[in-house]
């Protein structure tokens, strides 16, 4: 028996990812919640006869939603949160809202107040690869950044081995496609801006950087973060140097990767010396990761490639929810 799934922000490119994988989930079935007016969600969504209901908690018991995602701006999140999880669903948020642990910290990176502060310490945060555990059973679950995905699934475990000398710093070059930036159209995501460019933004100040700095136990004058827009749809390809406090194989450093990543659906190891691309990656809930390192110089890179809409997103984010309420880990996503 399929149960029904809530999605807010179902017009947003990670809402219309989330639909069309619930469309295919073997247990789920999704509901469109109306939070405001977007006459373009269904021509996006191609799927006029799925369920609509307002976005509120009446909705929870009317359409019988055991679950909610919020595809939505943090602001939305913290206003819906607190509804949909006091009338009894599960809630997986894939904005920025409820990620960091405190007020004061959500403040200095989002510069905005938080106004749902009481949830930040029951919210789990959603590496399923590092959390499991925690989010198995989960009531809210704050779905992971993008960058910070791929970014902690490629360094926490070389931190963990203590494989990286963290004096010398570490580096991450991380490229994004436009879809990153959300469906929204303004001037810097324009066409005319974008083809034929090639553009960094938000030096050090980066909002996913604290995210990267919690989970892989990195100090933030430790690493350095530079996103980059590049004219492609979607996909994020990060390049992330640093230097190995004694001398150290690519094949080595694959160990570490296949020790840690054994058993996991969803990441894919490649052969010391060979990295992935956005090709390998594109519409698919994989993360994929390669090294090369030069032995006598210490000199290491891992590249770590993921869909930004899928793992970077929505297929994370039913992940979670999978995990969340029970059932296989890769329903609809394999």
């Amino acid at each position: 028996m399929s149960v029904s799934v809530g999605v807010v922000g179902f017009s947003g490119y990670s809402g219309v990812e989330a639909v069309g994988i619930l469309g295919r989930h073997p247990q789920c079935e999704p509901v469109l919640l109306e939070h405001r007016a977007d006459v373009d969600g269904l021509k996006l969504l191609r799927k006029a006869s799925v369920r609509r209901a307002p976005a509120s908690a009446n909705s929870v018991a009317a359409e019988g939603l055991r679950a909610v995602l919020l595809c939505t701006a943090p602001e939305v999140s913290m206003e819906l949160a607190p509804k949909f999880l006091a009338a009894g669903a599960v809630v997986v948020d894939l904005s920025g809202a409820f990620r960091l642990r405190t007020p004061a910290l959500y403040k200095a990176w989002y510069k905005e107040e938080h106004t749902a502060a009481d949830l930040l310490a029951s919210a789990v945060y959603g590496l399923p690869e590092f959390y499991r555990n925690s989010v198995r059973g989960a009531r809210l679950i704050s779905n992971p950044g993008c960058y910070p995905t791929a970014a902690n699934l490629a360094l926490r475990p070389l931190l963990a081995a203590g494989l990286i000398d963290r004096k010398a710093g570490v580096i991450c070059d991380a490229k994004s496609g436009v879809s990153g930036a959300g469906r929204k159209a303004t001037l810097k995501n324009s066409f005319c801006e974008v083809t034929e460019n090639f553009s960094a933004y938000s030096f050090f100040n980066h909002r996913h950087v604290p995210e990267v700095l919690m989970n892989s136990g990195l100090e933030e004058a430790e690493f350095s973060f530079t996103a980059q827009l590049i004219p492609i749809d979607r996909g994020i390809l990060e390049t992330i140097y640093f230097r190995a406090w004694k001398p150290v194989t690519a094949a080595e450093i694959m160990d570490v990767y296949s020790a840690q990543y054994a058993d996991e659906p969803f990441i894919r190891l490649y052969q010391a010396g060979s990295v992935p691309d956005l090709h390998a990656v594109a519409h698919t809930n994989f993360c994929d990761i390669g090294v090369v390192a030069d032995p006598a110089t210490g000199r290491c890179i891992v590249v770590s490639a993921i869909d930004n809409l899928v793992k970077g997103a929505a297929g994370q984010a039913i992940q979670n929810l999978n995990l969340a309420l029970g059932f296989d880990e890769t329903a609809g996503l394999s």
